[in-house]
């Protein structure tokens, strides 16, 4: 399995603060980070049909989840 990746807008100051949290509290490095506008961001958004999301979303499992579900998914991985 590979670590699950956050993909975030990566002009949105609130996704970047969102990504910061998420990389202070995430001591083991469990995720990887992309931003949607990056190549890998792409792919993955053309992959899962998600055009018209512009905050964070999380893909695990070969499965991506949006707002509160990504989330509550990845917030249950952070120390503290």
């Amino acid at each position: 399995m590979t670590n699950p990746i956050i993909l975030f807008d990566g002009v949105c100051n609130f996704c970047n603060s969102s990504v910061n949290f998420i990389i202070e509290h995430d001591k083991s490095s469990y995720f990887k980070f992309a931003p949607l506008q990056s190549e890998t961001g792409k792919k993955f958004v053309s992959q899962f049909g998600l055009n018209d999301v512009d905050s964070i979303i999380l893909v695990e499992n070969n499965q991506a989840y949006t707002h509160s579900t990504a989330a509550l998914k990845f917030i249950k991985h952070l120390d503290g």
